[in-house]
């Protein structure tokens, strides 16, 4: 189903889809604060209504490959966007806590359905000439949802209150999911002969999917850059000039989804996706190296998020570039899914704990031995793919 031309309003479309499940974070983080005052008897059970969307993700990952491969692309897509608007509608008349939290529990599969299938899908409506610049502007849409949701949402709460954000939410999601029902190819159909992996196949099923140095290259790599990005996010903003704070927090998203689409698509005109990643994890871990040396030099903040951009573009063109086929590049994407979640789960606590007993330079001492782990274990599996490909 490789396509030889590509639609690049389908791929926006598509793309766009993916912006509404990013969402599915975005508006919960924008609403935490209000969210405490809804449910004053949460307590600490609060962030829940954040974190299971990454729980969910990091123990559905690889199933949600097999399914999207099981029952196709479109139709997963389609469900995944039609579940998570009617989440999203039911959440606005903010019920009792436990259903709050078991309508976020089926969001989770929504938003996960919808992060497998739609990057697999875009990999296989853009000719592959295309593949740089596709797959780099998926892999931005997670930055630039939080972006839009910041820009737009207190304005709708203003309007219409928190519930109106929640309804919006909904009602994008639904409107995305007739827009692809319309205009996606329609002979997508799956394999039915993808057997789905029972309870007790998971383990080997995991165990398959990561020791192929094809299928998860991306995710092993993917999993260094989340572990730091919404960290670093997180807990830089306080080490920077407080002239320059409000500044640097801002574009240090931005210059990363910038970076991405710009240096990183011309230089994977030259490079292969993989050799791109390692190259910009060994930057990244240079810029790590800047901050801890120039604590007070605005640029190094933004050098170091400049070469993260780096990092997300190539990582999601390796997808396509390493799995031609349509199977391969689910499996892929549910594993990078998987490893991504895991990453966002981990990271902030990690880093804070790090930072709360070593200091500022511990911190990012171990982020920059994150960057080179991340970088050492592409090289390794490079190698390996070549020797599985000799034989």
């Amino acid at each position: 189903m490789q396509a030889s031309n590509t639609s690049f309003g389908l791929v926006l479309l598509v793309w766009a889809a993916g912006l509404g499940a990013a969402m599915q974070f975005s508006k919960f983080s924008f609403l935490f604060g209000e969210l405490g005052r809804i449910y004053p008897d949460a307590g600490a059970s609060l962030g829940f209504l954040v974190s299971i969307l990454s729980v969910m993700g990091i123990f559905l990952g690889l199933f949600s490959g097999v399914l999207v491969s099981r029952f196709g692309f479109k139709r997963v897509l389609i469900n995944g966007l039609v579940i998570g608007a009617l989440m999203s509608m039911l959440q606005a008349f903010f019920p009792p806590f436990w259903i709050m939290l078991l309508t976020r529990l089926i969001e989770g599969l929504s938003q996960i359905a919808i992060v497998v299938a739609a990057p697999t899908l875009i990999g296989l409506i853009s000719a592959q000439r295309h593949h740089g610049l596709t797959m780099s502007l998926w892999g931005t849409f997670f930055g630039v949802a939080y972006a839009i949701t910041n820009l737009v949402a207190p304005a709708i709460i203003a309007a219409a209150g928190p519930s109106g954000l929640l309804v919006a939410h909904g009602a994008l999601l639904g409107v995305m999911a007739i827009l692809l029902a319309l205009f996606l190819p329609g002979q997508d159909r799956g394999d039915p002969a993808a057997r789905l992996p029972a309870l007790g196949d998971l383990p080997a099923f995991h165990i398959e999917i990561y020791r192929s140095p094809f299928l998860s290259a991306p995710a092993l790599g993917w999993v260094g850059y989340t572990l730091t990005y919404v960290s670093l996010l997180t807990l830089l903003p306080e080490q920077i000039n407080q002239a320059d704070r409000l500044f640097v927090v801002t574009a240090m998203p931005l210059v990363s989804i910038v970076v991405s689409l710009t240096l990183g698509v011309f230089l994977l005109r030259f490079m292969s996706a993989a050799h791109l990643t390692i190259a910009a994890f060994a930057v990244s871990a240079a810029c790590a190296l800047l901050v801890v040396l120039k604590p007070d030099w605005s640029f190094a903040y933004l050098a170091l998020f400049s070469a993260m951009g780096l990092v997300q573009g190539a990582s999601y063109a390796a997808i396509p570039q390493l799995n031609p086929s349509a199977d391969g590049q689910a499996r892929a994407n549910g594993a990078l899914a998987q490893m991504g979640n895991l990453g966002n789960s981990l990271g902030t606590p990690l880093l804070l704990a790090i930072f709360g007993a070593t200091g500022f330079g511990g911190m990012m001492g171990t982020v920059v031995l994150i960057y080179l782990a991340s970088m050492i274990t592409h090289i390794v599996l490079e190698r390996q793919r070549a020797e599985w490909t000799a034989k």
